[in-house]
């Protein structure tokens, strides 16, 4: 444990469960339904209602070997040309194998995905599948349909839900082992303010950070809560310098910020072409799947033709589909296209990049065990190994399925239930809000604490990641990013020991900023340590893949002085998951100090 926390009031209500879920996309919402299956208390909290999280706005589909003449190994070897070198292939033979079943689990909860005329479930490709393997709701509303599916499960079930909670820090026990969390719910009801779920396991199942960069394809809750609150934990993250870019997002202005709009891959696999402004396709002969290319391959040569052309976008074609395809297959992207004034049915859609994914995360091992005892991650916000340097389209809602199931099956099998675990130490709450009285001493009696940004902090650390770690990188743009986020940080340590209006004051949105920072960080040091290009990290100074040198994982993990320690594997394999403070099995260490506050 670091002992670090966020600065917030303390706990003034308590809930007692045998397992908190944070999270109500469909890795949360399974993990709670099967550890309440079997007969344990579940808490599902969630930051917005239980369908806002990620899930909801996944249109493609669900990735899994369900066709006629498809194979787990046939996935299995898509996924890891995909994932470039650093997939764990043991997570992606977990994965694939039992995807199928785990997606039919799904479907007799409640999810209706399309159906042929026979019967079948209707499948379709996307970037990298060299098979139609992804199952799709509503023509390309699946992430809708599996979370009304979930939730509607949920509700039947009669879950212990918290929602509109943002959870802030992890509570443990004398002996370092996780009793549960604090939270700070938004709004009055049966909770309100700050709070705990007292429980000895943990599922952290939080979703993305994608709010690090201006445009994201992500929800705005998606501000890297769950790798913050690992990190402040003790916990081991590892490839966050993997954030995928998806290639074709609706482009709405250079100056556009906030959530954008996703024209999904699936689009592509039903053969739309990617042009430049004469309406030239430039992915035929860039790889042997030319529109169909893995999502890095994609992002790149667009980002390359809009240098090129000296462009804000490319062009995705798909006139060709005429009016009933484009109603009955894909009316969410036709309606998105509409609202925003353009008719892909007369005319091409502008594309661009923007941040769409983690393939990195919380560091887990099979069983979604992280570093801290009692503490499980699952979905985009942990790092199984499953999608290494770049993710494969549609298999993030078939991770957060089939990995799910395996948490809540350790749960069952190996966690004590609450009223057998000890009882979280009371310096395990969060810091007091009332400092001006505190403030002389708590240096010398408090542990580090995470300095609270100012909300508009936000939009400068937006900005900041953009310019400097965006889909091009390089030395020069990341040590600027570096520096402008540590003068952030030190700029909010000073702030924190004054008085008055400089002062940041805890709230919601100071504890969303303050997370972003630590996440982004993270990701700026991860990309500096990486001197090569990989999946989706591409670095403009270092264009070649060093498998020689690089085929290897960043681990990095927060020290109680709050310095982040950057390890390198010896191998693409990952070292066994084990309790922080255990010594590494990483060969090589950097250590990336904070100066002392003042």
């Amino acid at each position: 444990m670091t002992g670090i926390r966020l600065t917030a009031p303390a706990p003034g209500w308590a809930i007692d469960a045998d397992v908190v879920v944070v999270g109500s996309g469909v890795a949360g919402l399974t993990t709670a339904l099967r550890c309440a299956a079997a007969g344990l208390a579940t808490v599902v909290v969630t930051k917005a209602r239980l369908d806002d999280g990620s899930t909801r706005w996944a249109q493609g589909g669900i990735a899994a070997a369900l066709g006629e003449g498809d194979t787990p190994e046939q996935h299995l070897a898509d996924t890891l040309v995909a994932g470039a070198g650093l997939c764990d292939e043991s997570a992606v033979r977990t994965l694939v194998t039992e995807g199928p079943d785990a997606v039919r689990r799904l479907i007799k909860t409640g999810a209706h995905f399309d159906t042929t005329d026979t019967g079948d479930i209707a499948l379709t490709r996307e970037g990298g599948h060299h098979r139609r393997r992804i199952a799709h709701a509503g023509g390309d509303a699946t992430g809708a349909e599996i979370s009304r599916a979930l939730v509607e499960a949920v509700r039947s079930a009669a879950l212990h839900t918290v929602e509109n909670a943002l959870v802030l820090d992890l509570l443990t026990d004398a002996e370092g082992r996780t009793a549960g969390v604090t939270l700070h719910v938004m709004g009055e009801g049966q909770h309100d303010g700050v709070g705990a779920v007292h429980a000895p396991a943990v599922v952290l199942a939080t979703g993305g950070m994608g709010q690090v960069f201006s445009a994201t394809t992500n929800p705005p809750v998606s501000t890297g809560d769950g790798v913050a609150l690992a990190l402040r934990a003790g916990a081991e993250v590892s490839d966050l310098e993997f954030v995928q870019f998806h290639p074709t997002v609706l482009f709405l202005g250079a100056d556009s910020e906030g959530q954008q709009p996703l024209v999904s891959e699936a689009v592509r696999g039903e053969g739309a072409h990617l042009v430049d402004a004469s309406g030239t396709r430039f992915m035929v002969g860039q790889h042997e799947l030319a529109e169909l290319a893995p999502r890095d391959i994609v992002a790149k040569a667009i980002t390359r033709q809009m240098q090129l052309h000296g462009t804000e976008h490319m062009y995705l074609d798909a006139r060709h589909f005429g009016a009933e395809m484009w109603e009955q297959r894909f009316p969410t992207i036709l309606a998105a296209c509409r609202a925003h004034g353009i008719d892909p049915i007369t005319e091409p859609i502008p594309v661009a990049p923007a941040a769409h994914y983690a393939s990195g995360g919380i560091r887990t091992d099979l069983r979604g065990r992280t570093t801290v005892p009692g503490l499980y991650a699952c979905g985009e916000v942990a790092c199984t190994g499953v999608h290494g340097a770049n993710r494969l389209a549609s298999n993030s809602l078939l991770e957060g399925l089939v990995f799910a199931e395996r948490i809540a099956a350790d749960i069952v099998e190996d966690r004590p239930r609450a009223t057998e675990a000890a009882a979280p130490v009371a310096k395990a709450a969060t810091l007091v809000a009332d400092r001006d009285t505190e403030r002389d001493t708590e240096r010398d009696t408090e542990p580090a604490r995470s300095p609270l940004l100012a909300p508009e902090a936000r939009t400068t650390i937006q900005r900041i990641m953009t310019r400097g770690a965006g889909v091009l990188r390089s030395a020069a743009s990341l040590v600027t990013a570096a520096d402008d986020l540590e003068a952030l940080h030190n700029s909010a340590a000073a702030d924190a020991w004054a008085t008055g209006p400089k002062r940041a004051e805890p709230g919601v949105e100071a504890w969303e900023a303050t997370n972003l920072l630590l996440v982004s960080r993270v990701l700026v040091a991860a990309a500096r340590q990486r001197e090569e290009t990989r999946g989706c990290h591409w670095r403009e100074d270092r264009p070649e893949r060093d498998d020689e040198t690089w085929r290897r994982h960043l681990v990095v993990r927060l020290t109680p002085d709050r310095r982040l320690v950057l390890s390198r594997t010896e191998s693409e394999a990952f070292p066994p998951v084990q309790p922080a403070g255990a010594p590494d099995c990483a060969a090589a260490t950097t250590t990336h100090p904070t100066p002392e506050e003042p």
